[in-house]
């Protein structure tokens, strides 16, 4: 089964503005992104469901303090970013 990132306008500027600020995690960054693509089930990433104003999304650990959310369409193989940063700044 493959999956596909679809990445927004809006998630990109994110993306970037969160490189930025921490430059060191981009190998884990894109390790996260490599390991999302290829099996978005694999242990790693802690993927799990958000509830309250963030239900409908998921959310999967890049380390232990920075957090990816993201739709998972699971019908259309589809997985689009939609936010990245800290604990706290995502959720």
């Amino acid at each position: 089964m493959s999956w596909s990132l679809v990445f927004t306008e809006q998630y990109e500027k994110r993306a970037l503005r969160f490189l930025k600020c921490h430059p060191d995690l981009e190998k884990q960054y894109l390790k996260t992104l490599q390991l999302l693509e290829a099996n978005p089930f694999h242990p790693s990433l802690r993927l799990h469901q958000l509830s309250g104003r963030l239900s409908g999304l998921h959310s999967v650990s890049i380390n232990l303090s920075c957090r990816i959310t993201l739709e998972f369409l699971i019908q259309e193989q589809e997985i689009i970013p939609v936010n990245v940063g800290d604990h706290d700044s995502v959720y």
